[in-house]
């Protein structure tokens, strides 16, 4: 079955590149091309594509108002384009919430030299678009609905630095650790703000995205939870009520280190060679809890494709840890979960409403 694509970017030689990575697979078509926001809402309904590529920055109507637009009159699985830089990487995990299936970093500097790095990317993000439900999206009426609830919910910053300053983390405690991909902000957004302001272990969470995108995660989950939530850094301390968001293109392991009698646990970033084609990986970070926390981890693994994780929650099962698999109902990408389950490593498989209530329980 031939994958039909618009592709929409307000410069030329985007929509040919783009246009020739895909026709290159016999498997896509590229049925139309748009040079900004209100030519891509007309193709849409006109060409009814399979999937969207779909640029941010655009003259007439931007990306995010034309995703709007698509969502709301013409649902259709939309791969945002977008360059990196901090109101281009917010604009995208805006794009999230309103229906985006994924995103691609477009190329930067020289387009040639850099392009082939991402063709395989494009292919495989816009293949797996094609096979999205997207009733599993969560569009932008549910984003407003979940903001406001957890408005009223939040703890002010200051209390809440001040709470875990008193609740300092050591060494044979517990730890939470996270990992998904495709599909994973908006999951995350569902999982982290449901954690209680006095949670008394740290987080670590993987996410697979980009350098420079991770930061401004860090801070939307941030301001959304209970909790502390921030972007890794080298040498960063782990506390009790902290989640740690390991930064893109960096692997993050934890290590125990002793200061004056008493252990401490720090996280170690790392640009050591991808594993499975990805750089932060959950495997690394999982393998390095294991020695320090034994049985006393819980794990999540959530919405993504491919199977990273899946090594390291075998590791620690056998350890004597616990490991929660999102449930297939609920994955915009059933791959990470998947491989999990398949394994039979999963303690429990539950939807996303129900992951953090799960990793409480199985804390206590």
């Amino acid at each position: 079955m031939t994958i039909n694509v618009l592709v929409v970017d307000d410069s030329a030689l985007m929509r040919k590149v783009v246009s020739d990575i895909l026709t290159e697979d016999p498997e896509m078509k590229v049925v139309a091309t748009a040079r900004n926001g209100q030519e891509a809402v007309e193709k849409v309904e006109k060409f009814r594509p399979d999937v969207v590529t779909l640029d941010v920055e655009m003259p007439v109507l931007d990306g995010l108002h034309a995703l709007g637009y698509i969502m709301s009159e013409c649902p259709t699985p939309v791969v945002m384009l977008t360059a990196i830089d901090s109101r281009s990487a917010e604009t995208t995990l805006n794009a999230f919430e309103y229906g985006a299936v994924d995103f691609i970093q477009k190329p930067s500097g020289n387009i040639s030299l850099n392009i082939a790095d991402i063709a395989k990317e494009i292919r495989i993000k816009v293949k797996m678009a094609s096979k999205v439900d997207l009733k599993k999206l969560g569009f932008m009426e549910e984003h407003v609905k979940r903001s406001r609830e957890n408005e009223g919910k939040k703890v002010r910053p200051t209390q809440r630095k001040q709470a875990i300053k008193k609740n300092r983390h050591h060494a044979n405690g517990k730890i939470i650790a996270i990992a998904s991909s495709t599909g994973g902000p908006r999951a995350l957004e569902q999982v982290i703000p449901k954690l209680p302001g006095n949670l008394k272990v740290p987080v670590v969470i993987v996410q697979h995205m980009p350098a420079g995108f991770t930061a401004s995660l860090a801070q939307r989950l941030d301001g959304q939870s209970q909790i502390t939530v921030t972007e890794a850094k080298d040498g960063d301390v782990l506390h009790a009520g902290h989640a740690y968001l390991a930064p893109g293109n960096y692997h993050m392991e934890i290590v125990s280190r002793e200061k004056g009698g008493v252990f401490h646990e720090v996280i170690k970033l790392n640009q050591n060679p991808k594993e499975q084609g990805v750089r932060p990986c959950a495997n690394i970070l999982f393998k390095s809890l294991v020695p320090i926390y034994g049985s006393n981890i819980v794990t999540a693994v959530l919405t993504g494709m491919g199977t990273d994780g899946a090594d390291g929650v075998e590791d620690i099962k056998k350890a004597g840890g616990k490991a929660i698999a999102e449930d297939e109902r609920s994955c915009v990408v059933y791959g990470m979960p998947k491989a999990i389950v398949q394994r039979d490593l999963a303690d429990s498989i539950v939807p996303l409403e129900k992951v953090s209530i799960e990793i409480l329980r199985m804390l206590e």
